[in-house]
């Protein structure tokens, strides 16, 4: 054999070996798609049977369906229920079983554009397009009262292995709550697959619940045991009503060291409520804290730097909501759905812009002509906000509108079994550590801050030195002004938007800033912290109401003592 019949034959033996190793791996990856969009064996009988006109078979079908363990079946079961699921008799003679979710009219025909069964997705014609079924053409599966009943705990156990983990741990929860032992060989099989930290509690504490009604008493106690090492808080009222009944009658627990270990874990679970409600309590004065902090900055600087007293400012927090309303209503009609989410970070420096815009306008026609006669000052803005209400509600109605928080800012941060920090809190408190940062970098250490510091200590001298003292006065007006719209669109994400939003702080505003002294940012900062705090510290034993009026009379005590509140501030001297 010479060389060229050797190159020859090794060529053709990699070329062989090279087809060998593809060709299994294309029929592989045929086979694994295939198997991806095929319904299994075992439940293509079980979802023709649905149709069977035998009760029993039906019965059967449903059962192997819901204990298949599979969530691409969901689909089948729900629609069911829903009475949506239909029998097609194709051309071809071949009874198929599609899911009709909504009637539809095509011309002078009605009808469904069709599902498959096994995991939902749009049936398709010879062309591609959806396929749409003459209503004439399918037959109703139709089940009896007592099945579809029996459904229900089926979709909750299937719905364990849904792909969003939020579904998997609601389904968990429910299952847990119905106390069914029939439903402890699915919660383990999800428990050993489970990657998330949280649908595993619920799980664990789901197959806890069920556990505690064993006929073993060991496997009783262990459950008792298991809750209190996870700290299972929705447990304890099943706990109770196992060692104590209502009535005083004979309790469900009889043995002595399943009560004994029941009665540790109600303990151990107690004493962490008490550190979980602890948490959310100091989070919630932080949280209240960095509110009253984020409403009474730009007070701070139209009332503690330029002494005007504006009763308006609420109602430029006003400004500032509805700016965020019509901000959402513009991106939910004219811009696609996916971009609809982004509406927030486009409010936000809008309200800000417009609410400043506003006060620009409104001290240069009016508030410029008062200084120095505070109460000149608060009577007209005080007819200011009475104007700005009855405009709002005139354009947008009496009733409050619905801001919708974007998705991003739903739910929360679970630190632990009972501490839970929404987003939308640690937003507000995130935007309101960003402006006083800002008015701090800005008044402080600025050329413009130092000419606003300039005309606030000495009007009469600033001018000598050149500074255009109207224009300051413009500006800084605008700012407080914008500051306050921006507070009315972060009060967006925790209240109601409404024509009054702006009176529900304007007191407490007022409050902050005299508390912390006059011109102070630090002193605002510290009589926010202070009142927020105090607010949330008295709540649960006065009630919200009665913890106002307890604050209102602390500070009438504390500026008894201390007239210019936290920070004495030198005041603004505008001769008349």
């Amino acid at each position: 054999m010479n060389g060229f019949q050797i190159k020859n034959s090794v060529s053709t033996a990699f070329a062989v070996l090279t087809l060998c190793l593809i060709i299994p791996g294309v029929f592989f990856c045929a086979d694994r798609a295939d198997a991806q969009n095929t319904v299994p064996e075992r439940l293509a009988q079980a979802i023709l049977n649905l149709a069977d006109p035998d009760g029993e078979v039906v019965e059967t079908a449903v059962f192997a369906l819901g204990e298949s363990g599979d969530p691409a079946v969901l689909p089948i079961l729900e629609t069911l229920r829903e009475r949506s699921l239909y029998l097609w008799l194709k051309p071809d003679g071949v009874r198929t079983v599609v899911i009709g979710r909504e009637l539809i009219n095509q011309g002078d025909i009605s009808g469904y554009r069709v599902q498959e069964p096994y995991g939902g997705a749009p049936m398709k014609n010879k062309e591609g397009q959806p396929l749409f079924l003459p209503e004439a053409q399918l037959e109703s599966i139709r089940l009896s009262r007592r099945l579809r009943i029996k459904i229900t705990p089926m979709l909750d156990r299937l719905r364990l292995f849904s792909a969003d983990a939020a579904i998997r741990e609601s389904a968990a929860t429910k299952v847990g709550l119905s106390g069914d032992p029939e439903a402890l060989p699915m919660l383990d099989k999800a428990l050993n697959q489970e990657k998330d930290r949280w649908v595993r509690f619920s799980l664990t504490e789901a197959i806890g619940l069920i556990q505690l009604t064993d006929p073993d008493p060991a496997i009783r106690k262990q459950a008792a045991e298991t809750l209190g090492k996870i700290h299972a808080m929705d447990a304890i009222p099943t706990l109770e009503a196992r060692i104590k009944t209502p009535d005083g009658g004979e309790a469900e627990e009889n043995d002595i060291a399943v009560k004994a270990a029941i009665q540790d874990t109600i303990q151990k679970i107690s004493a962490w409520q008490v550190w979980a409600r602890t948490v959310e309590t100091i989070f919630s004065g932080i949280s209240l804290s960095s509110i009253l902090l984020l409403v009474a900055l730009g007070l701070a600087i139209t009332f503690g730097l330029m002494g005007v007293i504006n009763m308006a400012h609420g109602e430029l927090m006003m400004l500032g909501a509805y700016t965020t309303y019509i901000m959402q209503e513009f991106f939910v009609a004219y811009l696609p759905p996916g971009l609809k989410e982004l509406y927030f970070f486009l409010a936000i420096p809008l309200a800000f812009c417009i609410a400043a815009l506003f006060g620009l306008v409104l001290e240069k026609s009016i508030i410029r002509k008062l200084y120095g006669r505070p109460m000149e000052t608060l009577l007209a803005t005080w007819g200011i906000s009475l104007i700005l209400q009855q405009g709002v509600r005139q354009i947008f109605g009496a009733a409050n509108v619905d801001v919708a928080s974007p998705s991003w800012l739903s739910g929360g941060l679970r630190l632990a079994v009972g501490i839970q920090l929404p987003y939308n809190r640690l937003f507000i408190i995130l935007l309101s550590v960003i402006a006083v940062a800002s008015v701090y970098l800005l008044v402080l250490r600025s050329p413009i801050g130092l000419k606003i510091r300039a005309v606030t200590q000495n009007r009469e001298m600033s001018a000598c030195m050149g500074i255009a003292t109207e224009r300051v006065d413009a500006w800084t007006f605008a700012l407080g002004a914008g500051l306050a719209g921006m507070a009315g669109a972060a009060l967006t994400l925790i209240g109601n938007v409404g024509p009054d939003l702006g009176q529900n702080y304007i007191v407490d505003s007022f409050l902050v800033v005299v508390t912390g002294g006059v011109g102070k940012l630090a002193g605002t900062v510290g009589a926010a912290f202070g009142i927020g705090g105090l607010n949330k510290l008295f709540e649960p034993g006065l009630g919200a109401i009665y913890a106002k009026v307890a604050i209102l009379l602390l500070v009438i005590l504390f500026l008894q003592k201390r007239p210019s509140g936290l920070f004495p501030a030198k005041g603004r001297h505008i001769d008349s």
